[in-house]
């Protein structure tokens, strides 16, 4: 009988033993999971590179200049920052509006306290451009704003080729309605 308990006893050591392995395991093989898809996500976003990122190379270098003129101006008045970024893809990402989301906030567009960043992210591969706004910014610009602006002065713009001239024209009217 005292055999038997002992039998037992171990047998209940060793399950949990196991068990507790098992479940160390599993948090060890969740934790990786989630180091490899946050790995992924960052490699979906480029590097920043000043006020206006380029990448899908769709502005001269005196227009690029133009707008971080623009921008570094209004920067300096207000604390508020803009970005703007030209893109060809959004892989991983399978959401354009997520991609620009994210992006905006990997790079910590705007001042931390005050959260009064603004991104403009446009693909003319993709046909499709969003203004990611801070919550800082929101109020200023609220999501009705800045699709407003979007359709009446940037996509009639982009729809002609002249990207150059709906981001300025929309940079004009996002300046206009966040002071």
């Amino acid at each position: 009988m005292k055999n038997r308990r002992v039998l037992i006893l171990l047998g209940l050591m060793l399950s949990l033993a196991t068990y507790s392995c098992s479940a160390q395991e599993a948090e060890f093989e969740k934790q990786n999971l989630g180091l490899v898809s946050s790995e992924l996500i960052e490699i979906g976003f480029p590097k920043p590179i000043g006020y206006v990122n380029d990448f899908e190379n769709i502005l001269t270098p005196e227009q690029e200049k133009k707008l971080t003129k623009l921008i570094t101006l209004y920067q300096q008045k207000t604390t508020n920052e803009i970005v703007v970024v030209t893109i060809s893809s959004t892989e991983p990402y399978s959401d354009f509006d997520q991609y620009a989301v994210e992006m905006s906030n990997e790079w910590g567009v705007g001042k931390k306290e005050k959260n009064n960043g603004l991104t403009i992210v446009l693909s003319k591969t993709l046909k499709n451009v969003r203004i990611s706004t801070g919550i800082g910014t929101k109020k200023a610009l609220p999501d009705e704003v800045c699709k407003s602006i979007i359709d009446r002065f940037m996509v009639p713009k982009f729809k002609e080729g002249q990207y150059y001239e709906g981001i300025s024209q929309g940079l004009d009217e996002l300046i206009k309605h966040w002071r």
